[in-house]
């Protein structure tokens, strides 16, 4: 028997309980990168990046490297290297058939974030792919996102989660290892400490 879903609330509703924005909340969203957007994510190291499918079917997926390797090419465009990852190209092929994409760049220890929306595809443009060069190594591709809606968000919810708090590093030691859970999801007869080296092997090659 199918669990009965917790009630739907209208969007109607929901606005009359949370209330209205003020105006300069409402000022803050703007349609181009300004110098402080700019200059948040020349030194971002992380971000999320959401996209979906034709039919609406949603998927996030993380984003890293150094510092600023997230290029601003003007002030209504970005570009994303694609690094070496896991092959299954869930972004890559929702953008094929939904270009709208949705970015929020992390800077460690700021509690402020920076949100981007527009929409998004893949180049191989030599010139782009050329900027992002790293320890020798040119992506083959990377995701160039027209700037639609771009403003910084309060940092309320990094507070809140004390996410740069040294003290909640220690929360990963309470779930299993990445190769428990491996062993265990896929039903490998592999010992997760085998599994474990393998993976911290893999991380070494970021490139």
């Amino acid at each position: 028997m199918t669990p009965e879903r917790p009630r739907q609330v209208p969007f109607e509703e929901v606005r009359a309980r949370i209330g209205e924005p003020d105006a300069m909340m409402r000022g803050k969203k703007q349609s181009e990168l300004d110098e402080h957007l700019r200059r948040f994510i020349a030194h971002s190291p992380f971000l999320s990046m959401a996209t979906a499918d034709a039919q609406g079917n949603a998927d996030c997926s993380p984003r890293g490297d150094y510092p600023g390797f997230v290029k601003v090419l003007d002030d209504s465009t970005l570009a994303i290297p694609d690094r070496p990852g896991n092959q299954i190209a869930d972004s890559f092929q929702n953008l094929a058939t939904n270009p709208r994409v949705g970015l929020l760049f992390f800077i460690p220890g700021l509690p402020e974030t920076a949100r981007v929306n527009g929409s998004a595809h893949a180049t191989d443009d030599a010139e782009v792919l050329a900027r992002m060069q790293v320890e020798g190594r040119t992506p083959q591709l990377a995701i160039v996102v027209r700037v639609e809606e771009a403003f910084l968000h309060c940092g309320r919810a990094l507070l809140r989660s004390r996410l740069w708090d040294p003290a909640s590093q220690a929360l990963a030691e309470e779930i299993p290892s990445p190769g428990e859970i491996a062993a265990d999801q896929f039903g490998l007869d592999i010992e997760p400490d085998t599994l474990n080296s393998m993976l911290e092997h893999g991380y070494q090659r970021l490139y």
